[in-house]
C-alpha cells in the first residue's frame, strides 16, 4: 500500500473513531453559528457596556450591527521574549480593521508563562495547567457574543495549544493565528549546549553561563531552537491556521506587519458576513489533525505536541492516539535538521526554504491532505510560498525554490535525513512512553542497564556532584506526572546526562514527567503512562532492576518477573511539598482531575 494510501487509511480510522463526538461537536457550533452574533438583539445596557470605551465611529459601527467586529485574544506580556512584540499588534489590528470597514476590541487577555525562566524552578509545576488556563480565559473574553471572529495572539509552549482550544470552543467563530517570529539569530546553539555541559562539570562559572545564555537569548521574538514554540507555528502553518508563510518572519519588520494587517483583513473577510465563511471548528478537521502531526514527525518537533495535539483535537470532538502517531511516524521522513536535531536555528530553516518548501515535498510525497480548509483557501498547496514585501508595502507571495538551500538544514523528501518521523511511542510491562530519536545517534536507540530511582530532578544532579554516577545506568525519574505536581519538564536533567553519556557510559532517562521540545542526545523515555501516582508500574522499580528501552523496536520494559513486580508495595513519597507555595495550592483540583498524559492531560 502506497504511503498516500496509508496516510488516507489512519485519518479514516481517526475519522471512524470520532465519529459520534464529531458529531454531537458540529451539530453545537452549528447551532451557536446559527443562532449568530446579533448584537441588535442584546438590551441597551449590553451593548452600552460592550463599547463604551470605542471611539465614536466604531460606536455607531456596532450599535447598528452592520460591521463585522473582530476579538484580539493577547497573550502580550513583556517579559517574555516571544510575546514582547505583541505590544504593538492591537493598533494594527485595530487600524487594519477600521480601513476594511470593521471593527476590532481586545477582548482579553490570557497568560503566557515562560517555561525557559521556570525550568527546574517551582513554577514549572504550574506549567503544563497554563495551557487549560489559557483556554478558560480567552472563553471568558470570547463570552461577551460581541464577535464575528478572532484573532489569536499568542507563540510559546502551552499558550498556543491553550488558544487553539478557545478557538475550538468556539468553534462557530472564523480564528486566524497571527504569530510575531523569530528573534535574530544570537550564539549558536550547540556551542550553548557545549558551555551548559561544561558548567554541569564544574569546568566554567556561572558568569560564562550566564554570557553564554544571554547571547543565545538576546532579542524580541521567539527562541531560535526548535522547541515546543517554534514547533506551535509549524502546526499552525501545517494546520491552515496562518497565513502562508508567515511563522518565522522576524519581529519589528515591515514585513512582519504587513503580515499582521493582512491577516486582519482576512479574518474580517472570512465571517458570516461574507462570502466565504469559515467557522474554525468546520474547517478544523480530521484531514488538518493529521496534517499536523505529520509536519511535526518531518520537522523532528517537540514531544510536548504528543499531549497538545491529543487535548486540541479532542476540542474540535476528534480522538487521536499515540498509536496514529507512531504509525505515521513510521510514513513520514525526516526532513529538517533545526537545534537539537542538528546545529542550525529556525532562521537557517526559514532561510532554507522554509515551511513552504516543507510542504511542497511532503504534498508531492502524498504524505499530507491538501484537500483542506484553510483561512486563506481551499488546499494547502497555497502555502507551498515564501511571504516577501512588495514594492507597494503589502505583502506578495512566490513559489518556494524547486531546491533546498541549505540541504544540511532542510532536505527533499528523496534526500530525507532518516526514513521515518523524530518520535516513536515505546510500549512494555511499564506502560506506554514518548521517545524523541531524531536528535539520537542510532547506535544509542537501545540501553539495558540498572534502574537508579530518583524522586526529583534535583537529587539526580545531588548523586551526579557526588560522583555517584560514573556508570551505565537507566535515571528513573518518577511522580512527575500530571496528578502528582503538574507534570513539569525536567530540562536541567539533559546537561547532566549528556556528560554522562560523553564520557562513554550507556544512560537513559525513564520518567512519568516531560522533557520538552528541547529533548536531545540522550535516550529518554518521556510521559510513562500511568504515571506512578496513577499505580503505574513506574512505581514498582526499585534500584538495580534491569530497564531495557529499545527505539528500534519500541518497546519500554523492565526486567523483572511479573508476579514479582506486582508483589511490591507501592510506598507513595510524601508530596505535600508540591502542593503549596508559587501558587501550587490554587492548582489542586487541577491535579485532582488531570486525565493521563496520553489522552492529553485533559481537565474535562
Amino acid at each position: 500500500m502506497s504511503a498516500r494510501r496509508q496516510i488516507q487509511a489512519i485519518t479514516d480510522r481517526i475519522r471512524d473513531r470520532s465519529g459520534n463526538s464529531r458529531e454531537s461537536y458540529l451539530q453545537r457550533i452549528d447551532a451557536a453559528a446559527t443562532a449568530g452574533v446579533h448584537r441588535s438583539a442584546l438590551s441597551c445596557g449590553n451593548l452600552a457596556h460592550g463599547f463604551a470605551a470605542c471611539g465614536p465611529e466604531s460606536k455607531e459601527a456596532l450599535a447598528g450591527d452592520s460591521a463585522p467586529n473582530l476579538a484580539i485574544i493577547t497573550a502580550y506580556n513583556d517579559m517574555l521574549s516571544a510575546h514582547q512584540p505583541f505590544e504593538s499588534f492591537p493598533k494594527l489590528i485595530k487600524q487594519a480593521a477600521a480601513e476594511a470597514g470593521g471593527v476590532a476590541q481586545v477582548a482579553a487577555g490570557v497568560p503566557a508563562m515562560c517555561d525557559g525562566v521556570t525550568q527546574g524552578q517551582t513554577g514549572m509545576e504550574l506549567s503544563l495547567f497554563s495551557r487549560d488556563v489559557i483556554a478558560m480565559s480567552a472563553a471568558i473574553g470570547l463570552s461577551h457574543n460581541m464577535f464575528d471572529a478572532a484573532v489569536y495572539l499568542g507563540v510559546c509552549d502551552k499558550i498556543v495549544p491553550g488558544l487553539v482550544i478557545a478557538a475550538l470552543s468556539f468553534g462557530h467563530l472564523p480564528a486566524i493565528f497571527i504569530p510575531a517570529g523569530p528573534m535574530t539569530s544570537g550564539l549558536p546553539n550547540d556551542e550553548k549546549a557545549r558551555v551548559r555541559q561544561l558548567f554541569a562539570e564544574g569546568k566554567v562559572g556561572r558568569d560564562k553561563l550566564l554570557e553564554a545564555e544571554s547571547a543565545s537569548y538576546h532579542g524580541p521574538g521567539t527562541c531560535t531552537f526548535y522547541g515546543t514554540a517554534n514547533s506551535n507555528q509549524m502546526l499552525m502553518e501545517l494546520m491552515g491556521l496562518h497565513t502562508p508563510g508567515s511563522s518565522f518572519i522576524n519581529p519589528g519588520t515591515p514585513l512582519r506587519d504587513a503580515l499582521t494587517r493582512e491577516a486582519t483583513r482576512q479574518a474580517l473577510a472570512i465571517t458570516a458576513r461574507g462570502n466565504d465563511f469559515k467557522p474554525a471548528g468546520r474547517m478544523i478537521d480530521e484531514r488538518s489533525i493529521v496534517n499536523g502531526i505529520v509536519g511535526l514527525l518531518a520537522t523532528g518537533g517537540s514531544t510536548n505536541h504528543t499531549i497538545h495535539l491529543i487535548a486540541m483535537a479532542k476540542a474540535a470532538g476528534i480522538q487521536i492516539t499515540w498509536n496514529d502517531m507512531a504509525d505515521l511516524s513510521g510514513l513520514v521522513p525526516l526532513l529538517a535538521r533545526v537545534y537539537p536535531n542538528g546545529p542550525a536555528d529556525v532562521n537557517h530553516f526559514n532561510a532554507a526554504g522554509g515551511l513552504g518548501f516543507l510542504i511542497r515535498e511532503l504534498l508531492d510525497a502524498g504524505l499530507l491532505h491538501d484537500d483542506v480548509q484553510t483561512v486563506w483557501g481551499e488546499g494547502l498547496r497555497d502555502y507551498t510560498v515564501e511571504a516577501r514585501l512588495g514594492p507597494d508595502g503589502q505583502v506578495m507571495r512566490v513559489p518556494v525554490p524547486a531546491k533546498s538551500g541549505n540541504e544540511k538544514v532542510l532536505a527533499g523528501y528523496k534526500n530525507a535525513f532518516q526514513p521515518n518521523g523524530g518520535i516513536s511511542v515505546l510500549s512494555g510491562n511499564l506502560g506506554h512512553a514518548i521517545i524523541k530519536t531524531s536528535a539520537i545517534k542510532p547506535e544509542r536507540h537501545l540501553v539495558e542497564a540498572p534502574a537508579v530511582i530518583f524522586e526529583s530532578q534535583s537529587a539526580l544532579q545531588d548523586a551526579f556532584k557526588a560522583g555517584e554516577l560514573e556508570r551505565d545506568f537507566v535515571a528513573v525519574i518518577r511522580y512527575q506526572g500530571p496528578k502528582a505536581n503538574g507534570m513539569p519538564e525536567l530540562h536541567k536533567l539533559t546537561p547532566v546526562l549528556g556528560v554522562l553519556q560523553d564520557r562513554g557510559f550507556n544512560v537513559a532517562l525513564v520518567t512519568d514527567g516531560r522533557m520538552s521540545g528541547a529533548s536531545g542526545k540522550v535516550p529518554a523515555a518521556i510521559h510513562v503512562t500511568p504515571e506512578a501516582l496513577d499505580g503505574g508500574t513506574i512505581a514498582r522499580i526499585v534500584d538495580g532492576d534491569v530497564i531495557r528501552l529499545d527505539a528500534d523496536s519500541g518497546t519500554l520494559e523492565v526486567l523483572a518477573e511479573e508476579t514479582e513486580l506486582a508483589s511490591r508495595t507501592i510506598a507513595t513519597p510524601d508530596l505535600s511539598d508540591n502542593e503549596t507555595g508559587m501558587g501550587r495550592e490554587l492548582f489542586a483540583a487541577f491535579r485532582g482531575h488531570a486525565g493521563a498524559a496520553d489522552a492529553g492531560a485533559c481537565l474535562l
